[in-house]
């Protein structure tokens, strides 16, 4: 099957997790100022969940241009806790006061995913999960960042759930997938429906 999904993202993980979905793809880089638009949408006083929503959009739609009879697929994820807007931490003391913050509480991963096709948006999914956090030390927080910075960095909330950021959590209600930073159920289902991919 000639290739026909553009993946709108240097991410490794949502690469990765296509592929392990066996959809093949190639990934583009739409290189979007995206803490610009966060902080642009938020002054406008946009809710939190536009937010990812707008930068999917952008990110499919700017990739689209250079592809224009793929199926592009833009991605972007947003943690939203206590009426503020988090995103890749930039340093770890960034990371460690982050935690500290969300430590014994809930925050919320809003996950949206849109796919274009000749300039057109044909598809767009938001969804979110909660996830409560277990009460941590400022000593566990310290070594948990220390341990795990060069492969959380660039992470939104600054962890993996499905490694060693399991580890602080004592609940999480929402879909896997989409807290990895792809609704893929979603996104299979669509590709499905328009016979991109077999069963």
């Amino acid at each position: 099957m000639p290739l026909q999904i553009v993946l709108a993202s240097s991410s490794p993980i949502r690469s990765q997790l296509l592929t392990n979905a066996d959809i093949n793809h190639e990934s583009i880089s739409p290189q979007i100022d995206e803490e610009s638009v966060k902080m642009s949408m938020l002054s406008e006083k946009f809710l939190h969940r536009e937010i990812p929503d707008a930068l999917a959009d952008m990110k499919a739609r700017k990739v689209n241009l250079k592809r224009p009879r793929n199926y592009v697929l833009g991605c972007d994820q947003v943690l939203s806790f206590e009426g503020k807007l988090y995103s890749k931490p930039k340093s770890k003391l960034d990371l460690e006061k982050q935690l500290q913050e969300m430590s014994g509480k809930t925050h919320k991963l809003i996950s949206a995913a849109v796919i274009y096709k000749d300039m057109k948006p044909k598809w767009r999914h938001v969804n979110s999960a909660k996830l409560s956090m277990r009460v941590l030390s400022d000593y566990d927080v310290k070594k948990y960042v220390d341990r795990n910075w060069e492969s959380v960095n660039y992470c939104t909330g600054g962890y993996e759930i499905d490694r060693k950021g399991a580890h602080l959590f004592e609940k999480i209600e929402g879909d896997f997938f989409s807290i990895l930073g792809m609704p893929l159920l979603e996104i299979i289902g669509f590709l499905k429906l328009r016979g991109i991919l077999d069963t």
